[in-house]
């Protein structure tokens, strides 16, 4: 079948895997215990006749599988429904947030594969020694700390101890900054946030990069690039640190799209307001409509993510093209 027979395989299961995911994201939250409506009014004194209304104006008052159909009617529409706590359109709600997100979570990922991947692949190669040992065992410590606990750490510390960073949101309240004292601003209350979740994501990069680099050293053009007398430096720029990059592309790809779902506890931490907050609002107000647009928001970006990478794989390495065709 060829590349284009590849591609269209892949193409075919990304939309397949969203299909599953748009049906199992409208039962799960419809299974959630509580009345959205009566929390939306946060008033016992509410009548039956005004929750009626209001079921009536979000769809409420129709069988599951008439709220399926308008669910799915909306999405070909591109309309993801009525946030019942914003009461705006749910797309309108998520384009406000979604700079936030994508700001916090771009900046933690490049810093992080830049600094993993130069750790990881400085420890492969001094494998065994006490600088490899260091490295290592801090990676593991890293890894290991959640990122909601280290956010908190880092308030105390940095926020409430030595207070030199502010204890959250993204600027500072009633400040009329503009242009570069809004930017310092901004960059001021990124840092603590995007640090929690740079110290995991470097453990991570750092174990990965590790192992890639301690596998490509036993291979055979090492040992004759060894036998050739070249540079040690130019061996693992050229030759190691090169093909031990391989499984790093393929971790990136797929983390840039967890992380967008992984960011919900350092937002909800730092107070930052992007998508990860919207969520921890959304939850506590049975908002449906607004968690399935957020969940659909986080499935697009993982699976996007990962049909990325197997074309890219595809292009770069012909024997997972023709292991497909087989």
């Amino acid at each position: 079948m060829g590349m284009k027979g590849f591609i269209l395989r892949k193409v075919v299961a990304a939309g397949l895997t969203i299909a599953a995911i748009v049906c199992v994201n409208f039962v799960i939250f419809r299974m959630a215990p509580g009345d959205p409506i009566r929390m939306m009014f946060n008033d016992p004194r509410a009548s039956a006749a005004d929750l009626a209304r209001m079921k009536e104006k979000f769809g409420l008052d129709k069988p599951l599988s008439g709220q399926f159909v308008a669910y799915v009617k909306g999405l070909a529409g591109g309309d993801l429904g009525l946030s019942f706590s914003h009461r705006r359109p749910v797309l309108e709600v998520l384009a406000a947030k979604i700079p936030a997100t994508l700001l916090l979570v771009v900046t933690a990922l490049v810093i992080a594969v830049f600094l993993g991947v130069a750790l990881g692949a400085l420890s492969g190669w001094k494998s065994g020694t006490r600088l490899d040992t260091f490295i290592l065992t801090a990676s593991l410590t890293m890894y290991s700390i959640p990122t909601f606990a280290l956010g908190i750490i880092l308030l105390l510390v940095f926020a409430y101890h030595i207070a030199v960073f502010p204890l959250g949101g993204m600027v500072t309240p009633a400040s009329l900054f503009e242009g570069g004292e809004l930017l310092l601003d901004v960059l001021w209350h990124l840092f603590l946030p995007a640090l929690s979740i740079v110290i995991w994501y470097v453990g991570e990069y750092v174990l990965l990069t590790r192992s890639a680099m301690i596998e490509v050293m036993g291979q055979e053009y090492i040992t004759t690039a060894y036998a050739k007398g070249l540079k040690k430096f130019k061996i693992l720029k050229n030759h190691a640190l090169r093909n031990a990059l391989l499984p790093v592309v393929t971790i990136t790809g797929v983390n840039l799209g967890f992380a967008v779902a992984g960011v919900i506890e350092a937002e909800t931490v730092f107070s930052w307001p992007g998508v990860g907050r919207l969520v921890y609002d959304a939850v506590s107000h049975r908002d449906y409509p607004l968690l399935q647009g957020v969940f659909l928001l986080f499935a697009f970006s993982v699976v996007l993510a990962n049909l990325m990478i197997d074309l890219i794989y595809g292009f770069i390495d012909p024997r997972i093209k023709v292991a497909g065709e087989m």
